[in-house]
């Protein structure tokens, strides 16, 4: 499965409505993949929801050292296919880190993501957490 920004999110907030959910999935998952854009994007939404410095860098340290977690790392070609599907979406309010994921996840044959993000759903995914 491809664990998104919101999913993150939902593993580190105990108080988060998807907390115990997230946990659940997460554990279980046989393999976990996510992208260098959805770390910038958790930094940046834990911020926003006041979670201190500290605690974002300690549990983004936490995602860099897990040898259960691939990382891709979005390059120059990633990056462009991911622009071309947002000119392709240009209806959908899709993030570009959406589009990087939406990408990788088509061309790993993943079709789960940890993520509460709708987007996910409208682009043909399984949004695995729901209340």
């Amino acid at each position: 499965m491809l664990v998104d920004t919101s999913g993150f999110f939902s593993l580190y907030d105990e108080a988060d409505a998807y907390h115990e959910q997230a946990v659940s999935i997460y554990d279980a998952a046989a393999k976990r993949l996510t992208t260098g854009y959805v770390l910038a994007e958790y930094t940046a939404l834990a911020h926003v929801r006041g979670v201190p410095r500290r605690e974002i860098i300690k549990f983004s340290n936490r995602i860099l050292d897990d040898t259960n977690v691939e990382i891709i790392w979005v390059d120059e070609n990633l990056h462009r296919k991911a622009v071309a599907l947002l000119r392709e979406r240009a209806d959908k309010t899709y993030s570009l880190c959406d589009a990087v994921s939406f990408v990788v996840m088509r061309e790993r044959g993943i079709s789960e993501s940890l993520t509460t993000d709708k987007h996910f759903r409208q682009e043909g995914f399984v949004r695995l957490l729901e209340i």
